[in-house]
């Protein structure tokens, strides 16, 4: 990713959402993420991803694996899909490589195709061909695995609520959620708008195409998308996430009061030594001009130029470790990575109104008051 120059910036217009902030036990009752997922040697989420991966060699097909046998043991009610493409690359010598998206989704079981709205989480999981053995552990195999905590941490609750709902007319505002996981979005020469963004290009110009029949609700794929949320260089300690988008920075000011309320809480493990707030625009109440010069450019451009919303949560500066050997397993901040995977996990779960189906029907009532409702 490269910084954005604010001129080719859209200003993009986001439909009012409703928010609905977790009530402290539902908070607790996602539970925490734990080393046996997130260890950088043995973890079961993290450790296959912590490899060289670049696009077209056997340690990307490897780590792709790994992501459809987790959501198939793990997550079988969930819709898995790749989108594939080829091009050719500076260091290729004439060949193309292949690019291999992967796609998770999750909807209400009585949604038909295109009369859906998504949550959209996204991540990439290419590493760079430079410098040579390069992981990238925040860039971005950390994010990835934190995205498969998110979908097993939200399936049950997701299935309790969508199983109550019988009342037709409770179901028109229903929406899923997509785990995209993105492969090219690293240059493999030198960034450019030729040499980056392999998949997410490819992908953003795929959906635009793809209609949906005649009558739904949302004409593309594309415009399926409710919330693109793009994670990236995460995983060191103190990061500092700016709002890049003022239409998007009502989702920016949700996930910064859910931030707030896990450390509140005693539920953040890196609060007691690392306690300055990640969202260092949490106080601004309504932003006119980001002072970062615009945005960085990741793998929501090619959405965001075609109309999408996006939050992109990425730290402003970017972790020392940036394109450097160093970003390895080693130097990944183990209760940052799991502080980051419980945050993404409780906002999501806000996102999706799933605050009263997170606890049991017979634990309901214990552990603190009751749902806060806020309207964006």
């Amino acid at each position: 990713m490269v910084h954005l120059p604010t001129a080719v910036l859209l200003l993009l217009t986001t439909t009012a959402s409703a928010f609905t902030a977790l009530s402290p036990a539902s908070l607790k009752a996602l539970g925490p993420a734990t080393p046996a997922d997130f260890d950088h040697e043995t973890g079961a989420l993290l450790a296959p991803i912590l490899i060289p991966r670049v696009p077209g060699t056997a340690n990307s097909l490897k780590v792709l694996t790994h992501f459809q046998h987790f959501f198939t043991q793990h997550l079988p009610l969930w819709q898995l899909r790749t989108q594939n493409s080829s091009a050719t690359t500076p260091t290729s010598n004439g060949k193309k490589l292949p690019f291999r998206n992967f796609i998770a989704t999750r909807d209400p079981p009585w949604a038909a195709p295109g009369n859906i709205g998504r949550l959209v989480l996204v991540a990439h999981y290419d590493s760079k061909l430079t410098p040579d053995g390069f992981i990238g552990a925040t860039d971005s195999a950390a994010p990835c695995a934190m995205l498969l905590h998110t979908a097993r941490a939200l399936d049950a609750a997701l299935t309790r609520k969508w199983d109550a709902m019988t009342d037709p007319w409770a179901r028109e505002d229903e929406r899923g959620v997509m785990i995209l996981l993105l492969d090219g979005e690293e240059a493999f020469q030198e960034w450019s708008d030729t040499d980056s963004l392999y998949g997410a290009r490819s992908l953003a110009e795929h959906w635009e195409g793809s209609r949906h029949p005649a009558m739904s609700t949302r004409r593309t794929e594309l415009a399926s998308i409710d919330l693109f949320v793009l994670l990236d260089l995460l995983g060191s300690t103190s990061p500092q996430i700016r709002s890049y988008y003022s239409t998007t920075h009502w989702a920016y000011l949700s996930l910064a009061r859910t931030e707030q309320q896990l450390r509140r809480a005693g539920l953040f493990e890196s609060h007691k030594k690392y306690p300055q707030a990640w969202m260092s625009d949490g106080g601004v109440k309504e932003l006119r001009m980001n002072a970062y010069g615009g945005g960085i450019e990741d793998d929501h451009i090619p959405f965001l130029n075609r109309g999408v919303s996006v939050l992109h949560l990425i730290p402003s500066p970017f972790p020392r470790v940036w394109h450097t050997v160093d970003d390895d397993g080693h130097h990944l901040h183990p209760e940052t990575v799991r502080d980051w995977a419980r945050l993404v996990t409780a906002w999501s779960a806000g996102w999706l109104g799933l605050d009263e189906w997170i606890v049991a029907k017979g634990e309901q009532g214990k552990g603190g008051k009751g749902t806060v409702k806020t309207e964006l």
